[in-house]
């Protein structure tokens, strides 16, 4: 028994050596930090700026490397799997909660692989049209997409994606089935949209926001419930006849289950130090987004948001009874 408690004493002892041990050590070689999403999309932005300020704190390169498929979840799959040692990390929004019941099988349990680390910006999606798209304003566009219905093209970057889940709302506040036209990411399916191949989208402030300014895309609303500076002249969705609508994105970064704690801890404080900077935070409000409050930047906070998202999504889709199908 004293040999057993011994033992126990010197393994508590140590641990509390190597924990900042750790933090000091780390990183000691790049870091990799995963988009589920392809190149060139709002989630690509986000994570090379966010991830050039954490190089800068961290002393190591922070390596973007774009694994796409399945509205998010290969990627997400990639990084749960990854050793927890604090050198592949993860970038997801709203879409790693709802695949959790959109998907009947994952090779992963969404509220129990990762470790969050902490939240990185909040937004609405705006919706917009090609250029000759026709309706007047946000009022005839909503009548037109529930009179012509399947007759309707509306992209999205594939099932699980902030640009499915906010079409899969529109169709259900408007009681019209549109024609959903799925990519791999908004990336491609806004340029689409800019070519006139598809009908409308609704995507990212961060994504949208530059296209309709540059008026490649016609903007006609925003999903938040008050309108956004950048776009002042684009009414609220509640405004525009839908009350009660709202639809709001958020970013977060994961590293595998099991990273110790001294290392989330060092990846919060350098995100932290990123969301702080003046550029990153205009960088974030010109496409509409901003940070959250310090009190909800911590790790735990984020493990809340997750928690409450994913009991948010299980409901809508237990709902509207959508699927993706595997």
């Amino acid at each position: 028994m004293r040999i057993t408690r011994r033992l126990l004493t010197v393994a508590l002892a140590l641990s509390a050596v190597s924990g900042p041990a750790l933090a000091q050590s780390f990183p000691s070689r790049p870091i990799t930090l995963i988009v589920p999403f392809t190149a060139g999309g709002p989630t690509d932005a986000i994570a090379r700026l966010v991830g050039q300020s954490m190089s800068t704190t961290l002393g190591q390169p922070v390596v973007i490397e774009n694994v796409a498929g399945a509205g998010g979840t290969v990627g997400a799959a990639r990084t749960a799997k990854a050793e927890p040692d604090g050198y592949t990390l993860l970038i997801a929004h709203v879409s790693l909660a709802a695949s959790a019941s959109l998907y009947k099988s994952l090779p992963y349990d969404t509220a129990t692989a990762f470790e969050p680390v902490g939240l990185v910006n909040t937004g609405p999606m705006v919706l917009a049209a090609k250029k000759d798209f026709g309706p007047p304003d946000a009022k005839a566009f909503l009548a037109r997409l529930k009179q012509d219905g399947p007759k309707v093209t509306i992209a999205h970057a594939g099932v699980g994606s902030n640009a499915h889940l906010c079409g899969l709302l529109l169709q259900q506040a408007i009681g019209a089935k549109l024609t959903e036209v799925a990519y791999r990411g908004t990336g491609p399916a806004m340029n689409d949209l800019v070519g006139g191949q598809v009908d409308i989208l609704c995507d990212q402030s961060t994504n949208g926001v530059p296209q309709i300014e540059a008026k490649t895309v016609r903007g006609y609303a925003v999903t938040s419930a008050k309108r956004l500076d950048v776009v002042k002249e684009l009414p609220t969705l509640q405004e525009a006849g839908l009350p009660g609508f709202e639809f709001t994105l958020w970013h977060g970064l994961y590293a595998p289950k099991g990273t110790p704690a001294p290392i989330v801890a060092a990846l919060n404080a350098a995100l932290r130090t990123a969301v702080a900077d003046p550029t990153i935070r205009s960088r974030f409000a010109a496409g509409g987004t901003e940070v959250y409050p310090e009190a909800e930047l911590t790790p735990a906070a984020h493990q809340t948001r997750l928690e409450r998202e994913i009991a948010t999504w299980k409901d809508v889709v237990a709902k509207t009874g959508v699927s993706a199908g595997n």
